[in-house]
């Protein structure tokens, strides 16, 4: 038996994988340790065979340099893309991560072995919960789908222009500074708002050991408010998913 393999689907399936690659290796939750390496590899495999019929139909390189230079370039795309995602997605955990140092949580910081850096308690699980919601809403289906469209506007053999990847980060930084302040705001309002009264207190009652009383104070006040941020997380989760998108259609030429 004798088996036929068309060259040029192949070449785009491979290729294609290579971005798809790239990027599932920077964006949460696939880049956790959680996730094998080899299903992701088998997960880009199986989104780039959706699209290589029609990546097939375009002029792909037939020279090794060709393919090698090709292959780097998908690669580039693929970190470029899935980096930016990655910064808009961790608009959420930094929102925890406020609530953390504003609500003196920031001391109980621990070791993620899952994410390989050190993450505080209220970061961790409004990461955690940003992504359950994610998955249960089918948001990640929108975000792979961007990804995917993006092979419309920016073909196998073609170069970016990084030249307008400087302003999608800085319109990135800037959106993940915004969403994190603006969820964590409630929280750190109420906060200072109990040390203004805690250092009136040193003032009315100086016998008092205001000091000692502020820590947990603080810690209780932030364990019974928490739940104020978290109305905000389906507005907040759908804004950074459009803009996601955006920036990835923007990055590929698009806009």
């Amino acid at each position: 038996m004798v088996l036929s393999v068309d060259g040029a689907a192949l070449s785009a399936l491979l290729l294609a994988s290579v971005r798809v690659v790239a990027w599932l290796v920077v964006v949460p939750p696939f880049a956790t340790r959680g996730i094998p390496t080899m299903a992701k590899v088998v997960l880009a495999l199986g989104l780039s065979l959706a699209m290589a019929p029609t990546l097939a139909a375009q002029d792909l390189p037939g020279t090794t340099p060709g393919l090698v230079m090709a292959t780097a370039a998908q690669a580039l795309i693929g970190l470029g893309m899935g980096y930016v995602t990655m910064l808009l997605f961790s608009a959420i955990g930094a929102a925890g991560s406020l609530v953390d140092v504003f609500g003196g949580f920031a001391l109980a910081a621990a070791w993620d072995p899952l994410a390989m850096n050190s993450n505080t308690v209220f970061g961790r699980f409004h990461q955690l919960l940003a992504t359950a919601l994610l998955v249960v809403s089918g948001g990640h289906l929108i975000v792979i789908g961007g990804l995917l469209s993006t092979f419309k506007y920016l073909p196998l053999t073609g170069m970016p222009d990084v030249s307008s990847w400087d302003g999608v980060l800085l319109t990135a930084f800037s959106m993940f500074f915004t969403v994190a302040v603006q969820m964590a705001l409630p929280m750190i309002a109420v906060l200072f708002v109990a040390d203004l009264a805690l250092a009136l207190l040193t003032k009315v009652a100086p016998q008092l050991n205001a000091l000692s009383m502020m820590f947990p104070a603080k810690v209780g006040l932030t364990l019974l408010l928490l739940g104020l941020s978290f109305p905000m997380l389906p507005g907040a989760l759908d804004r950074l998913v459009t803009y996601a998108n955006e920036a990835m259609a923007t990055m590929a030429g698009a806009g």
